[in-house]
């Protein structure tokens, strides 16, 4: 993956501050999360060279700011009781400060809920977005606008399932 931001100099031309892959990852092992940039709701300088997705992965964005990454999504090996599911999310999402987002996991393991509005784009596999309600198949280059509901992804496939995501903290009615 390769990431590129832009910034100004001390000229105030435009330049590229970062070319390189995201600075931090997180759960490769069941495929993973990549942070690709942050922002915390504070004024953007857009001359400083901090690269704001060097920071401790936490699921929601701080107050009144945003979480732009990938994530990946292998499938789930066949077998696997329904226990050691529940206890392999539970400790995901405790290592990204988001076990208090698992409400109701009874339809699925990594079921969560989050206070931010989410832009979502399936990049590659084939995905089921659950819902507490309703399930529905995602092919390569679907859109879901994920408004702080209870949620869980599944990878239907044999490859590992490639998602970009957008989160932007939100006050939710």
């Amino acid at each position: 993956m390769r990431r590129i931001v832009t910034g100004h100099n001390e000229e105030g031309k435009s330049v590229i501050t970062i070319d390189g892959p995201p600075a931090r990852s997180i759960g490769e092992d069941v495929g993973g999360l990549f942070e690709l940039w942050n922002t915390d709701g504070q004024d953007i300088i857009s001359s400083d060279v901090i690269d704001r997705a060097d920071e401790e992965i936490i699921l929601s964005p701080p107050r009144g700011g945003t979480k732009f990454r990938y994530f990946q999504i292998n499938p789930i090996p066949e077998g696997i009781p329904e226990n050691v599911m529940q206890d392999m999310a539970a400790d995901a999402f405790e290592k990204i400060g988001a076990g208090h987002h698992r409400i109701d996991t009874s339809k699925h393991p990594a079921m969560h809920k989050t206070e931010t509005i989410d832009y979502i784009i399936l990049l590659k596999g084939d995905v089921t977005l659950i819902l507490d309600e309703e399930e529905i198949d995602m092919k390569p280059f679907d859109v879901v606008v994920q408004r702080g509901t209870n949620h869980a992804w599944v990878n239907n496939g044999t490859e590992p399932a490639l998602l970009i995501a957008v989160l932007i903290d939100s006050k939710i009615i």
